[in-house]
């Protein structure tokens, strides 16, 4: 009888593992209860549109410029405000 104890403990690690792994992939994939989007979502596709401000304005072309006209990036006191509390 003893021997059987241990073959029926042994048996259970493998199995036991083989439950939690099989219950842990149906909690996080949920399986049974996703939907296929594909399938079930109606997309309507539409031309983009540009607004009037989406205009080009300038183009520059061989530049040897290091940095952009402009930048703040050592200006922090300027990009970085404070806000007000209250």
């Amino acid at each position: 009888m003893d021997g059987d104890g241990i073959l029926i403990l042994l048996a259970l690690g493998p199995a036991s593992a083989v439950g939690l792994y099989w219950l842990l992939y149906r909690y996080y994939r949920n399986t049974d209860k996703s939907h296929g989007f594909e399938h079930e979502t109606h997309v309507v596709a539409q031309p983009i549109l540009g607004a009037e401000a989406d205009r080009k304005v300038d183009e520059i072309r061989g530049t040897q410029d290091t940095s952009i006209r402009g930048n703040n990036v050592a200006d922090y006191r300027r990009r970085v405000r404070r806000a007000n509390p209250g």
